[in-house]
């Protein structure tokens, strides 16, 4: 690591959060609720997505960007399926919402989907997959992303965003297998932690407009994030964006706001949570028991030489999840002095 980190216990870092966005308007409730999944981002090593979006967020409800106090509402609905308007509202909020939603319509229709519009970013993909997973479901989780990094396969215009895809299923005495996943090789927000960290980016996740490699995060600007898997990346972009965006009337394409220099336009983000009851499918405990099955199968299977272990998708964020909760979550110094600054703007106790 290029720099210091101290560690931040996680009911601290929650209770900051939540001083902060009760001071930016939020009722106490939702600042506690909002606060608690960024304190979870973090908490799962999902570091891009949790407390260094905390000044951002503030940036844009003082400017007007997000509604602090939004009427989300349901204003399509069937038996499995709604569509939610958030109304400008902090995504954590409309996304909670829409997985609790998606839940309760799954235990009585054995699948919903729940689609989100007029909604903001809402950290990490797998927060709201992994909601279903205390019902004995398997959670799926769609999004356009804020900010278009990605232009179409041979293309340079940027009509695309990294468009994260998520999955939760899951297990009997292993683990949940949670993915979660851009559709680019890195999400943006690594990028922007590199920036911050003052590290370089790995070749691969980023090329210049002549097809260079851009390892230096503060030449972000001058390039744009690669796909996954090359054309077929693409590909999944553009669906997931059709999926999330398009079919619920949010911004898709060259109609997506980029927050991260636009702190004033409303940017109308597009979301979806599945919920899925393994019940309406057979029996539970049979379901969970061959997943175990076969994580053990994949976990136990030959390795090539060098490798030290198998991982399935989500064990590292677990891993990382029990040892920040026993040694606490490792804020960077850097970060740690915009917060303490934000802190100052706003008339609360700094964070550390």
């Amino acid at each position: 690591m290029s720099e210091a980190f101290i560690a931040v216990a996680f009911a601290q870092l929650r209770a900051f959060a939540t001083a902060a966005f009760e001071r930016l308007g939020l009722p106490a409730a939702d600042a506690h609720i909002v606060a608690t999944l960024m304190a979870e981002a973090d908490l799962q090593g999902s570091d891009g997505h949790g407390i260094m979006r905390l000044p951002q967020y503030a940036k844009r409800i003082r400017a007007g960007g997000v509604n602090p106090r939004p009427h989300i509402r349901v204003v399509q609905e069937r038996a499995g399926m709604a569509l939610i308007h958030g109304d400008n509202g902090m995504g954590h909020l409309v996304m909670q919402r829409a997985a609790h939603l998606a839940i309760a319509k799954a235990r009585a229709a054995g699948i919903a989907w729940v689609g989100a519009q007029w909604s903001n970013h809402a950290g990490p993909a797998s927060l709201y997959a992994r909601m279903p997973l205390e019902h004995d479901m398997i959670g799926l989780y769609f999004a356009v992303g804020n900010a278009n990094h990605l232009p179409p396969w041979g293309g340079l215009d940027m009509l695309l965003s990294t468009n994260p895809i998520a999955a939760a299923v899951p297990a009997g005495a292993e683990a949940p297998v949670v993915l979660d996943m851009a559709t680019t090789v890195a999400a943006y927000g690594k990028v922007k932690t590199k920036a911050q960290r003052g590290e370089s980016m790995p070749e691969g996740w980023m090329i210049d407009r002549e097809g260079r490699p851009l390892t230096d995060p503060r030449r972000a600007e001058e390039g744009f994030l690669l796909p996954i898997g090359g054309y077929k990346g693409y590909g999944l972009a553009l669906l997931v964006g059709l999926l999330a965006g398009t079919l619920n009337h949010a911004a898709m394409g060259k109609d997506v706001v980029d927050f991260n220099h636009d702190q004033a336009s409303v940017t109308n983000t597009g979301q979806a949570v599945v919920a899925i009851d393994i019940a309406a499918f057979g029996d539970v405990e049979a379901f969970k028991a061959r997943v175990d099955t076969l994580v053990r199968d994949l976990r136990g299977s030959r390795r090539m030489p060098g490798v030290e272990r198998i991982w399935l998708p989500g064990e590292q964020s677990l891993a990382k999840r029990i040892a920040y909760a026993r040694d606490g979550i490792p804020i960077a110094a850097s970060l740690m002095r915009n917060l303490n600054q934000l802190a100052a703007e706003l008339g609360i106790a700094t964070l550390g």
